[in-house]
This record gives C-alpha cells, structure tokens and sequence, in this order.
C-alpha cells in the first residue's frame, strides 16, 4: 500500500523532452532507492516549450507536452503498482499571459472589465492614470508604440474559422472588441458589408454583459459565413487592407482602433512605471489571479481536486503562497476542499491526510503560521539550517574582512540588501509602489486631517518601509494584525524613521495605522475595505521586493562566501550552532513533523555538494586569503577597461572564483582540453545571469554587453591552457584541496536530511554528487542508467568510500537510511528527536541526534568542519587516530543491540559510549538502528 505519510519524495521537472511517460520507467529505481513518491513539477497546460511549467495557461488540462491525461494515468498505474504515491506542484499565484495561447487571458483583451474573466485576475481598472480606466496596460511591444506601428509588425488577421479579427505582433495575440469590428467593416464602404456592420454596432448599446456576448456571438457567425461565401473573403481582405500599418493613412485608422480597444498597447518597458495589473514579480507574461475570489479558486482547482478525488495525486506543494491576497484563507480553504475530495478516494489511495506544502522563505527569527492548516514548507529553512551547522564560525571574521578589503564595499549584507531593496523599487517595480501608495494615498484623502499628504511623499515612505523590511510579508486581516505582524511592522517603521526625512516622519506614524494597526473590522463598512485592499497591495508588494532584491540582486553583489547565498537562507548570517539546529529540529518534530526537507531543489542557486564544498573555505579562510591575493594579481593584466573601471571588477572577479572552485568536476584534470571548455561554458552561462542579476554593471533590461564581453573573455582566459601562471592547475588543484572535506559534508548533509524529522526530498540526479550551478545549469539531463547501475550493484557506502568521486557513496548512503525509514516508518514519521551529547577533544566536530519512540530508536552521527581533521588526506575518511577520546553518550534507556544501518554487523557501545574512533573508522558518518 501507498504509505498515508510519504516517507521520502523525488522531485522531476516534466518537459517536452522529459515526459511523464519518461519518469515511468524510473519508477522501479526509484522505489529500489527508497522513495515512496515522486514529486513533480506543475503539469497544468503550461506555454508551448516552456521548461519548467510555471506559466500555466491554461489550468483545466494537463499539459500535452508531457503528455496529457493519457501519460499521467501510466505514470499513475506505474507508481500504485510499485506502491508509490505523487505528489503535485501547483500554481495558484499567476499564468502565463501575453502570448496567443491563454483564452481567460484573451477573452479580458477582448472584453475588458465585461469579461467574465476580468475578476479572476488582479487588474486596476480604475487607476490613478486617467488614460487606462477600463483599460488593462499591455506591455508587450519590442519597442515604443509609434515605431512598432510604423514597423508594420503589428497588422489585423482575420480568422475564417470563427469570424474573428485580432492585432498580430509576432507570438502576441490582441483581440478586436466585437463593438469596434463596425468601424473596421465600413472602411472601405462595401455595401455587403454594411449589414453586417450595423449587427456589430449594435453590441456597444447598453446592455448586460451576458447579452452583448450573445449577440457577438451571433455576429461573428454572420460574418465567418459571408467570409465563405464567393467574393467574402476578398471584401474582408479589403477591410483589412484599410488598416495597412505600412501606410500613413490606412496607419493612422489602425491606431485609431487600436486605441478603442479595451487595452493599451505599450512597450515592455512601460511596464515598470505603469502597469495596472500584478505581476509575478516583475515578469510581466506572467499575470496575478485572485484566489480569494470563489470562482477563481474552483476554476483553477477543479482538475486539481478531481486528481486528488481519484487517487491520481496525494498531495500539492502550492508555488509563491505569499503572492495571493490571503495566504492563509487560501491554504485553510484549499485543505477543507483537498479533504472533501479525499472521502472520494478508491480503496486502493491512502485515506489519511493530503500532504500540503508551501512555498515560503522564511527570515532566521521567523516561524511558519500553524493556523495555516499546512504540513510545513518545501524545506528552504531546513536546506539553510543543515548549511549553516556544516560552516565554521571561526572563518567569519577572516572572510568578512577579506571581501570588504578586496572590494570596498560594505562588509554587511544588510547593507548591500537595503539598496537593492531601493533599487528594485526604483527600477523594477516602480508601478507596483505607485499602485500601493495610491491605494495608501485615497485612505489620506478620506481625512481632512492627512489628505494633504501627497501621493510622492506616501511613495518615499512606503519605500523606507520595505526598505528595512525583515521578512517577505505580514499577513494583516479585517482582524489587523497579531503579534508576530506587529513586531515585523515595528521594525521596519523604527528603521524608516532613521532613513527617512524629517517632515515625513509623522507619515509613518499613518502608515502603521492604516497597514493594520486600526483594525480594519472596526471602522465603517467603506474605510475597512479601503483599508484592507491598501494592507493586501503592500503585503502582495513586500513579496516581489524581498524576492528580487535579496535573491536576485543583493546574492549577486555580495560574495563574502556565496555558499551561504542560497535561496532560504540570509548571506549574512554565516553559520548555525548545533544547540540552535538541535531546538529547530525539535520544533519541527513537534509542529510540522510532515515538512519537507531539501538540500537541493529546482531553483537553488548552487548545487547541494558545490555549495558544502564552498562551506570549507570557512574553515581554512587564510588559504583563501592567500590563493585569492595571489590569482587577482596574476590575472590583474588580463582585465579589460570598460566604462572607466576593470572589466571584471573585484565583486565580479572573487565571486567568480568561488563559482569555479565550487563546481570543478571531481573528475575533471586541467589538462581535458574538452572538459575545460565545457565547464568554462557553463560557468559563462552563470557569469552572465549573475552579472544581469546583479544590477551593478549590467542587466536584463539593458544588458551591458561591453562589460559582458570583457568578463568572459577574463573568464576564458585565466583557464587558457597555455596561461605561463597554469591558473588553470591553480584553480583546480584548490578545488581539489577542499575536495575531501566538501564530500565529508555532503555525506553528511544527506544523512541528516534522510533522518531529521519531516520529509527527505531528492532534487533529480542529486543521488550523486551535485556541483550544478543556477537554473537552467540544474536542470540538465540526468544520467539514470548510471545511476540505476550503481544501485543495483548494491556495494556498501564504505566499500565505495575508496572510489569517492564518482557519487555512488552518496547514493549507498541515501539507499541504506531510506531503507530504515521504510523498515520503521512511525519512528521517523512520529518519532522524538533526542540531541545526544559528545564528549572528547573533537566533539566540536561531532553532531549526533537520536530519534526515538516506544522501543525502536535510530541513531544519526555525522562529522562536522572536518577540514582540520583530515589534514592533508585525499579522501573524505577522517583518519582513526584523529578522534582521540571524542564519543557519543547514549542516554540509559536506549533499547537493545545496536546495529550498524550503513556498513551491516553491530556496534558495541562499552557503558554506554561509542568512540568516534571506531563508530566512525569506515565513514564520515553513521547510522545505527535500536530495539
């Protein structure tokens, strides 16, 4: 049976080239590995070739590309055979928009505000530009309107099968307002148009919405049935002749009917200053839906709920939860709906809880809502905890002072975070802070006593507030906020008050009052909805500015050790002590024992096992010191002088050679010409997305291609095999250095999250080691042949410990804690968490735990900040002698024999003591199993 409680997940991302029929023959391998469900990526109809299936656009159908319904329903039959379970990401936050391939999203192009789908996205039909009420801003035009209409690549097409015509401009389809299609049928004065004409224009009269449709309807028959008559389509082609954006005149009558339509056409640029609807972040073919709108919710999670109904999934994992207006009615709601559908189920599907997980970045001080009805997140928090435990304290002060003395920039990542934070707002999401300070603007004039606070200085002020926001979002209500939201806003406020004027202070004293403060529930009906559609603008807005200012921008400029710029975790709080990992694995055990936990995942900026390699410079910072003093002289010639300044800079240039020690193949000798140039290829790629991303010398927008150009011919380079300086054996004999170390964390990083409470996740193909870089560099193919091979094999993780670099350690060691999980599912779905307590000369560089409950227990040992310990060693074993009298106590009442999980055979524990000299003389790590 499909165990209720998944006890360990595989996430897969689905594409064209990576179907659901693909992931079928995975099945037995997966199941031998352990993993009781796979996890997938979104599998609602998303945008022809898109790679990852966020841009849904049409939510009512799984997406043919990987295969429709049919190939799920294999897949299905497949796992249940296997006793296997799926889980599902789903997207409730946006769709994919612009484009030609979204009917809700080109029936609001056509309909505007009477469309039945105007609700069902988040549109500003009334904003404070005059020039867009009723109208929905269409940024999608390559270049300002007037040259694109020039151009001619934006004409009208005519569409035989439904009478329809629309504006073309390459992939974007702009619907014609059936009432305006009069104007285009009387341009050249057919008189066998004309009948036809006067039943368009009819349309426009006042009337319901459901009856212009109608009579649309009615009208568009008409005129597919002239257009297939003898001389119909050549009068139709002469209309449209009329609109000729190629000449001045017939030109002119296009752009008149374009500006009659229920939109506005723009250039992509237009969109930072003044669209009117939301976004995700400051994508704009991606478009906001409301899910607090009961038809939204059921037409989005109709095909959903009908999957979990019939056993085809067993749970969701709910994409970007802070993007929606009411993350936690949204989250209560869709449990009591997952539940409804659950009573549905067939026999054969586990009948207890759905699994239901959220996508959501949590501050080091902030804890997950336990009212949201949730079983936890997608394990961002754990992949920061477990990080920051294998990184050494003692390296920080070292590593801060070298990159401020290198750089001269601050040595805070706060710093560096609260001008991006100001920067995104500037630049990124400009519209979205005018729409906010609007809706914070109309409560201001409500009140003689503060409408003459203007809508710029509201501006400057709500962009303090973010400014020195510390976490992505409150969640305020008509009840206002509670505690946890008042020490977030009071927080924020005490920082704006530092940074803004003066004269504005008073302002954000309003400000507190309006975001929640007053609670909305006692005001009059008008005021609380006013007051409330503002809280839900800034909180779906301090979402995208913490997302894009912290992950996207501030990770790229900041590069004390980028191991700790990951998604999830804060660059500035290095590392985690083991009492602080032990209490957060407490609460987990406690409050969300069903939480997944990731060490890798689709959006990770650097792999699970280049980011753990990376780790070790905490531990040998004066080896970083000298290797990086030594190459930015070497290779100071090499730079190219572009806008006044080095090409790379020295931002640019140390965390570069962070990416290339971190993602050296274990594999790769500096002389493989071919695998030099692959891995230069990859790290371009990066290069250039971390250039753009940053925001300092190049980006998306305007990509600085002189600086762009500079970097990579740097990067290429400095790893020339014919360099005099061998750069190239530098680099790589660094990598190598760190490299037994950087695998002693990685086993440990797995095992921990193979036993920790909550859910283990495996990211696709990270089984072996990971030293990817970011998306789209994560998500290449996986080599499962290989993979399946070195399981079936079946060699213990300490057999394959001389063979290290390949990864098939890693996956024994995955294998054989699965394995235990599955053999005693309630112990690790149920169990306590005990820290157990080590004692010696190296106990700094132990970290046991023990879960426990009733009579079974397992014990979980792994090494930490082994560098010192191995010393010169080329493999990650850390030498016997090296332990001296470190040991593990076990408490008294531990039950029976204890077994060995990873190696096979017994473990004595004389007294109650295991020495690590011998528990751990085979592995970095160990896994015991008692009662």
């Amino acid at each position: 049976m499909i165990p209720e409680t998944p006890r360990a997940t595989a996430r897969l991302q689905f594409h064209k080239d990576f179907t659901l029929d693909d992931a079928v023959p995975l099945v037995p391998y997966y199941k031998a590995l352990g993993i009781s469900h796979l996890y997938a990526s979104p599998l609602l109809k998303a945008r022809p070739g898109s790679t990852h299936g966020y841009d849904i656009v049409d939510p009512t159908r799984i997406n043919p590309e990987v295969g429709g319904e049919e190939a799920l329903q294999r897949l299905m039959e497949a796992l249940h055979a296997a006793d296997m379970g799926l889980i599902l990401d789903i997207v409730p936050n946006h769709m994919g928009v612009g484009g030609a391939d979204n009917g809700w999203w080109l029936d609001v192009l056509e309909w505007g505000p009477r469309s039945p789908f105007a609700s069902f996205f988040d549109i500003d039909w009334n904003p404070a530009d005059p020039a867009l009420k009723d109208k929905l801003l269409a940024p999608f035009l390559g270049g300002p309107y007037g040259t694109v209409l020039e151009s001619g690549d934006l004409a009208l097409h005519f569409e035989p099968e439904s009478g329809k015509i629309y504006a073309e401009y390459f992939e974007h389809r702009f619907p014609i307002a059936p009432a305006t299609y009069a104007t285009i049928l009387r341009a050249t004065g057919d008189a066998s148009l004309d009948g036809i004409a006067q039943v368009f224009a009819g349309i426009g009269q006042p009337g319901s919405a459901e009856a212009m449709r109608a009579a649309a309807g009615v009208a568009l028959d008409v005129l597919a049935r002239f257009a297939k008559a003898p001389g119909g389509q050549s009068s139709i082609d002469a209309v449209l002749a009329a609109f000729d954006p190629k000449q001045p005149e017939s030109r002119e009558r296009l752009h008149r009917l374009l500006e009659a339509q229920n939109y506005r056409l723009a250039w992509w640029r237009a969109a930072t200053d003044e669209i009117n609807w939301r976004r995700f972040f400051d994508v704009t073919s991606l478009g906001g839906l409301r899910q607090e709108v009961p038809e939204v919710f059921e037409a989005t999670h109709e095909l959903i709920l009908k999957l979990y109904a019939e056993g085809a999934i067993d749970g969701v994992r709910v994409d970007h939860v802070d993007g929606l207006a009411d993350p936690r009615a949204y989250c209560r709601k869709l449990r009591r709906r997952l539940r409804a559908a659950g009573r549905h189920r067939p026999a054969t599907a586990p009948k207890g809880e759905p699994l239901l997980l959220v996508e959501k970045i949590l501050a080091p001080h902030e804890r997950l809502r336990q009212d949201w009805m949730v079983d936890g997140t997608t394990g961002y928090n754990f992949m920061d905890e477990v990080a920051g435990l294998l990184h050494d304290p003692a390296g920080e002060e070292r590593l801060t002072r070298l990159w401020a003395e290198l750089t001269a920039r601050s040595p805070r990542f706060e710093d560096e975070a609260r001008e991006a934070r100001r920067q995104i707002l500037r630049e990124n999401l400009a519209s979205e802070l005018n729409g906010t300070a609007t809706a914070l603007h109309r409560i201001a004039q409500t009140d003689l006593a503060t409408r003459d606070f203007t809508l710029t200085a509201i501006r400057r002020a709500i962009s303090e507030v973010l400014a020195h926001f510390p976490v992505y979002r409150t969640y305020v209500s008509m009840a206002g906020r509670n505690e946890e939201d008042e020490r977030t806003l009071e927080w924020a406020l005490s920082g704006a008050r530092r940074t803004v004027r003066a004269t504005e202070r008073p302002l954000l004293d309003l400000l507190d009052g309006w975001l929640g403060g007053e609670v909305p529930r006692s005001l009059p009906i008008a005021d609380r909805r006013r007051r409330l559609r503002a809280a839900v603008r800034f909180q779906q807005l301090s979402a995208p500015v913490a997302a894009k200012s912290v992950e996207d921008t501030a990770f790229y400029r900041y590069g004390r050790l980028i191991s700790r710029n990951e998604v999830g975790s804060e660059p500035g709080h290095l590392t985690e002590s083991p009492a602080s990992f032990h209490a957060m694995c407490r609460d987990r055990a406690r409050n969300f024992p069903r939480e997944m936990l990731a060490t890798a995942t689709h959006d990770h900026k650097r792999g699970e096992d280049n980011r753990i390699r990376l780790a070790v410079i905490s531990e040998r910072p004066e080896e970083w010191a000298t290797a990086l003093t030594r190459w930015t002289r070497l290779n100071n010639s090499l730079k190219r002088e572009v806008d006044g300044t080095p090409a790379p800079d020295a931002v640019d240039e140390l965390m570069l050679y962070q990416t290339l020690v971190g993602a050296w193949p274990l594999n790769l000798d500096p002389s493989d010409e071919q695998g030099v140039q692959e891995l230069i290829k990859r790290v371009a790629a990066w290069q250039e997305k971390a250039l753009r991303e940053g925001k300092r010398r190049s980006e998306w927008a305007v990509p600085n291609e002189a600086y762009e150009s500079a970097c990579q011919d740097f990067l290429r380079n400095i790893l020339a095999a014919d360099r005099a300086s061998r750069m190239r054996e530098e680099i790589a004999g660094f990598a190598m250095r760190l490299a037994p170390a950087g695998a002693a964390n990685g086993l440990s990083q797995t095992l921990i999250r193979c036993t920790s409470p909550g859910i283990p996740d495996l990211y696709q193909g990270t089984e072996f080691w990971d030293f990817s870089l970011v998306d789209p560099d994560n998500r290449r193919p996986v080599d499962f042949p290989a993979r399946q091979a070195a399981l079936e094999a079946g060699e213990t993780p300490a057999d394959l410990l001389p063979h290290w670099k390949d990864g098939r350690a890693k996956q024994a060691v995955i294998a054989r804690a699965l394995a235990l999980r599955a053999q005693r599912p309630e112990l690790f779905a149920e169990g306590d968490y005990l820290p157990l307590e080590v004692q010696g000369a190296k106990a700094a560089h132990l970290l046991a735990f023990a879960r426990r409950r009733g009579q079974q227990a397992a014990i979980t040992v792994v090494t930490r900040l082994p560098a010192a310990l191995l010393g010169e060693a080329t493999q990650p074993l850390i030498p016997p002698e090296a332990w001296e009298d470190t040991a593990i106590l076990l408490p008294p009442d531990m039950p029976g024999a204890i077994a060995d999980v990873l190696n096979g055979g017994e473990v004595a524990a004389p007294d109650g003591i295991l020495p690590a000299s011998t528990l751990l003389a085979r592995l970095p790590v160990a896994l015991l199993s008692l009662g």
